[in-house]
C-alpha cells in the first residue's frame, strides 16, 4: 500500500495490518502537539498496578544532534546514519522505570512494548510513521547521560517520527492456526 486510506475510514484492524515501519520521511515539521495527542492516547496501554513504567525524551530540531553526535563518536565510518538522524524530524527516546523484582520489571518492559504499539498505530491514524530501533547506544553510558536517562532507567527504544516519504508493502505473516496449540477437556492432561 503505497497511500494511506482516509483517516476517518480506518477500522482498527486496518490500522494494525497496515502499519509500516517507515524509514524514509518528509521533512516537514511534526508538531509537538500531535507527538503530546498521540502519547496521551498510547499511555492507555495496560499496565500492571497502574505503574506506568515509562518516560519519554525527544529530540527535535538541533536536539536531533545529541543522537547524531552519539552515533558519529562511536565511528566516524557511520556519518551516513549521522545524516540519516539529522534528517528525520524527531527522535522519541522511550525509558522505562527499572525495578529489581524479575515479575515486576518484565511486566513494566512488557507494558512500555504495549504502548509503544499504541503509540505507532495512533500515529498511523493521524498519517505519521515511525520506526522502533535500539541500537547500541541504548548502553552507551555517555549517550544517556546527555538526554538525561536516570539512575534506574532503561532506554527501550528510539522512535524515528515523522510523514512518510516511502511507505513498503507489507509482509505476510505466519497464520496463527500454525502457532496455535488448544488444549480442551479432550487434551487436558
Amino acid at each position: 500500500m503505497n497511500n494511506l486510506k482516509e483517516k476517518a475510514s480506518l477500522t482498527i484492524k486496518e490500522v494494525i495490518e497496515q502499519r509500516r515501519s517507515i524509514k524514509k520521511f518528509k521533512k516537514d515539521n511534526v508538531p509537538t502537539e500531535l507527538v503530546l495527542d498521540l502519547l496521551n492516547t498510547a499511555v492507555w496501554a495496560p499496565n500492571h498496578g497502574l505503574r506506568e513504567p515509562w518516560r519519554f525524551i525527544l529530540l527535535k530540531d538541533e536536539g536531533r544532534k545529541v543522537l547524531a553526535d552519539a552515533i558519529l563518536k562511536k565511528n566516524e565510518e557511520l556519518r551516513p546514519k549521522w545524516e540519516y538522524v539529522m534528517n528525520v524530524p524527531l527522535h522519541l527516546v522511550v525509558v522505562m522505570k527499572e525495578d529489581p523484582r524479575q515479575k515486576q520489571w518484565e511486566e513494566n518492559f512488557a507494558a512500555v512494548c504495549t504502548m509503544v504499539q499504541n503509540l505507532q498505530l495512533a500515529g498511523w491514524e493521524q498519517g505519521i510513521g515511525m520506526i522502533w530501533k535500539t541500537n547500541p547506544l541504548i548502553h552507551d553510558p555517555n549517550f544517556r547521560e546527555k538526554v538525561g536517562v536516570q539512575q534506574g532507567e532503561k532506554i527501550i527504544g528510539f522512535l524515528h517520527i515523522g510523514y512518510p516519504d516511502a511507505i513498503p508493502n507489507g509482509k505476510d505473516r505466519t497464520p496463527a492456526e500454525e502457532l496455535l496449540m488448544i488444549i480442551d477437556t479432550d487434551t487436558a492432561i
